[in-house]
């Protein structure tokens, strides 16, 4: 939901930009406004000052650290039809300013912990009180601060109610990017969901039944995470996790010997690849990385885009949606879409990446959010809050109950479940179509296991373009995993699903789940990680 969870996604608006809404929809769900050949049809008629538009490509070029050797005619013509063809192109804002300090009111914390080769790194933590009546096991809540960038970033952390002396270690992470991992906590996976008296309801499907379960937010200002600064890739934010894991792990060393994994949804399948990349690099660490869990992730926009148009139209298990001429028009689309992401794979820079995800979200996505109909489950229809539940709304109204943000230490003045400004930072600074699923390759060839799981009933990351980008994955049992076959994956006797895998590679569909898998499908996705941690590659 998220292109996280909810992680979800939220209209990236240009808001300075005459007539034109590009939306992010894996934050938000509302209809487009936008008929996008007929608007730039409009442009071309336009005059527009050329001085100012160098001024602007100048403003960029500092503002990214992207040279202007880099802008070529051809990139620099797709700009202008798509974006600086306004008389107000000048205003466009490329970063937002983060939460002022004078809002920040500091807490009291147990724990204070450093280390010396993480300077400026440092990690306060405090035993987080249990009559909050979210879980009866040990549960820490706190912040990671690195100083000298004014950065913090909350957490959340449960014991396993099972062993937690012996059991895995999971960190969560939600997507967006944008959105607080406090949303997989409570409506998806975590101890307790919230009810609309605002009262914890405990979850008996809990990921925590047999692991520690650490919920992190993350970028900064993200649901009680925050900083005067502002975030805007994905590379950025992984040295920050380390240095988060090294130092929790330095205050719960018991937990050190215990296996460590990552998981995550939707923009995770950009975060994750990093992260895990970023950890591995570091042969010093401390902790044992031992998998990564990716569930309807973006990763590779390049063949993932191409299969938008099949699921909206009836090639995905679930009945078309759309009107011929409707799905004749995605179609048309798809050969520029994907002309456009190459370009990012190839260049990844700003100039490249920016126009790709502005024509490619509005084309692709756009006539299904026309419809009114859930992104993030394609048998429904949006409904309640901006990310199409009613009961996220409840999530949010407890988050900023006083007493819920004194027990857990939270030093924001409010509590947001997703940042859209956060959300529009990463687009435009071209994060969002860039080629991460390179680093699933990394992971494989350094034989750490990798997980991709999909609800079968999600559009916005579907699960035909999650199939489709782990057959073409190149590496190095590429071969062996598209040799191999398909076979049933069943919980108590039940055909849940589909799954492929070959050695340490495994492709997971989620039978009537939509893009929060452990939401729609909670014993089964429970069954699913338990057998994951437990080891089980083939299920």
């Amino acid at each position: 939901m998220k292109l996280s969870v909810l992680s979800t996604l939220a209209i990236a608006s240009l808001s300075a930009v005459d007539a034109l809404t590009i939306q992010n929809p894996f934050n938000l769900q509302q209809p487009l406004n936008l008929d996008f050949d007929k608007y730039t049809s409009q442009l071309s008629h336009l005059l527009f000052d050329e001085n100012k538009q160098n001024e602007f490509f100048t403003k960029v070029s500092k503002l990214f650290n992207e040279p202007l050797d880099t802008l070529t005619s051809e990139t620099k013509q797709i700009w202008s039809d798509m974006i600086l063809n306004s008389k107000k192109f000048a205003d466009l804002k490329f970063t937002t300013p983060g939460i002022p300090k004078s809002s920040i009111v500091k807490q009291q914390f147990d724990f204070h912990v450093s280390q010396d080769n993480i300077p400026n790194h440092k990690l306060r933590v405090k035993s987080t009180p249990e009559d909050l009546g979210v879980d009866s096991v040990k549960q820490y809540s706190g912040y990671l601060d690195v100083e000298d960038e004014d950065k913090h970033f909350f957490f959340w952390a449960f014991e396993s109610r099972n062993d937690p002396k012996t059991d895995p270690v999971i960190l969560w992470l939600n997507g967006g990017p944008g959105c607080s991992s406090t949303t997989g906590l409570f409506f998806e996976l975590g101890p307790s969901s919230i009810d609309e008296s605002l009262k914890p309801v405990y979850n008996p499907y809990s990921w925590n039944n047999n692991a520690t379960v650490i919920f992190l937010d993350q970028p900064i200002n993200v649901g009680y995470s925050y900083s005067s600064q502002s975030v805007s890739n994905t590379v950025a934010a992984g040295k920050d996790v380390y240095a988060f894991l090294e130092l929790f792990f330095k205050q719960f060393p018991q937990f050190l010997k215990n296996d460590f994994h990552i998981a995550g949804e939707s923009y995770a399948g950009h975060y994750i690849p990093v992260f895990a990349s970023e950890i591995l690099s570091h042969p010093e660490r401390s902790f044992n990385l031992s998998s990564v869990l990716i569930g309807n992730g973006l990763t590779d926009p390049l063949t993932q885009y191409e299969y938008y148009q099949p699921m909206a139209c009836g090639k995905g298990g679930y009945e078309s949606v759309l009107e011929e001429d409707q799905c004749q028009s995605m179609s048309d689309s798809i050969p520029r879409c994907q002309s456009l992401i190459e370009n990012c794979y190839e260049s990844e820079s700003v100039w490249s990446c920016v126009p790709a995800t502005i024509y490619c979200n509005n084309a692709q996505m756009g006539p299904y959010q026309q419809t009114g109909r859930n992104v993030y489950d394609i048998r429904t229809m949006c409904e309640g809050s901006n990310l199409c539940y009613v009961g996220l709304e409840y999530i949010d109204s407890y988050m900023n109950k006083p007493e819920v943000m004194k027990a857990l230490g939270a030093e924001v003045s409010s509590y947001e479940s997703c940042n859209f400004d956060v959300n529009r930072n990463f687009m435009f600074a071209g994060d969002w179509m860039k080629p991460y699923f390179k680093n699933v390759i990394d992971l494989l060839q350094k034989d750490l296991p990798v997980l991709i799981y999909a609800g079968d009933k999600d559009f916005i990351c579907n699960w035909l373009g999650n199939e489709a980008w782990t057959n073409k994955l190149e590496w190095s049992g590429s071969k062996g995993f598209s040799k191999s076959p398909v076979k049933q994956w069943k919980v108590d006797g039940n055909h849940a699903g589909d799954v492929k895998n070959f050695e340490h590679f495994t492709f997971l569909r989620v039978f009537e789940a939509g893009h929060m898998v452990p939401y729609d499908q909670p014993k089964n996705s429970l069954d699913m990680v338990n057998r994951w941690i437990a080891g089980d590659r083939k299920f």
